[in-house]
């Protein structure tokens, strides 16, 4: 049974870094091939992919967030982590992460946490 769970603070001040972990139980995130995304999707949006982190370790990022975004993962503790840098109330989103890459088409999603950028 493969389960992926968000964690971290609800709330982030404007400028502030938003960081979020992604624990995965039931599959080791280590496992040749598969990739680990982090997702988000803004109130009354769309599904927006964000980055992931592959087996290996490489980080793929959307070209939209590069400059902010930082994905890292924990091997000992199967787990991954999502920083994003600088944020501001267009960041407030639900946050998503899932097992599988860019096409949002991954197999296994955690429940989503919500995140809101206010002062």
């Amino acid at each position: 049974q493969v389960q992926l769970q968000e964690s971290g603070p609800g709330l982030v001040k404007p400028s502030q870094t938003l960081s979020l972990t992604c624990t995965v139980s039931g599959h080791s995130i280590t496992t040749s091939y598969y990739v680990w995304s982090w997702i988000r999707q803004p109130p009354g949006k769309g599904l927006e992919w964000m980055g992931a982190i592959s087996y290996d370790g490489s980080t793929y990022n959307s070209p939209s967030l590069k400059s902010r975004i930082s994905i890292s993962r924990d091997t000992s503790k199967n787990q991954f982590s999502l920083q994003l840098t600088s944020v501001t109330p267009g960041d407030t989103a639900v946050y998503y992460c899932a097992r599988g890459g860019e096409t949002l088409s991954g197999d296994y999603w955690g429940q989503g946490t919500q995140v809101a950028v206010s002062a």
